[in-house]
């Protein structure tokens, strides 16, 4: 397996590249990659509407859902799994308002008392488990160095670790950063959207 080092652009916010030739899963956190924490009520998103979507109305976060996300993230050519903490309720309230079908849920356990070693994120064993040896993206807010060598060390397949800032959410940059690393290992992504 082939691996290329993180570019200083991508060392903040990005993650390590390897390689493969299998279509990629990319899970995906909500609250600050797809809900960014630092929006000012004038940048928030106007909420879409129509029959079918099912929010929660007194959810006020769910206004900053940016709509054309869905598209982007299905444009990237990966399967796409929820790895957060919204679980179902990611596909009822949130892929609805971004133009996303219902997608499958990471299950969390119940407690964390796992084995893993201290600072690793609570989700990391549990995503590498999932991804069974593919090729995955994890796009969160909270991943750490440390989430970086454990993937390293026990995934055997290509890995992109990507960091999002919270304040922010999912930007055109870091897009191009999903794209690219999916580039580099051989994936087709289709027409990619990098506005």
């Amino acid at each position: 397996m082939q691996r290329v080092s993180p570019s200083p652009a991508t060392s903040g916010y990005g993650a390590a590249v390897t390689s493969a030739a299998e279509r990629p899963v990319l899970f995906l956190d909500v609250d600050g990659p797809l809900i960014p924490f630092g929006s000012s009520s004038s940048s928030l998103q106007a909420p879409a509407s129509g029959p079918e979507v099912a929010v929660d109305q007194g959810n006020p976060l769910l206004g900053r859902l940016a709509p054309d996300l869905g598209l982007r993230l299905t444009a990237l050519g990966c399967d796409l799994v929820w790895a957060s903490t919204w679980m179902e309720e990611a596909n009822e309230a949130v892929a609805p308002r971004i133009g996303l079908p219902r997608l499958p849920v990471v299950a969390w356990p119940d407690a964390c008392a796992d084995g893993s070693p201290r600072r690793l994120h609570w989700k990391t064993r549990h995503l590498v488990e999932w991804a069974n040896g593919r090729p995955f993206i994890w796009v969160d807010d909270e991943i750490s160095s440390m989430d970086r060598l454990w993937v390293a060390a026990q995934h055997p397949g290509p890995s992109l670790l990507h960091r999002v800032d919270p304040t922010k959410g999912l930007e055109d940059a870091d897009f191009s950063v999903l794209a690219d690393w999916l580039s580099a290992i051989g994936g087709d992504p289709g027409h990619r959207d990098r506005r």
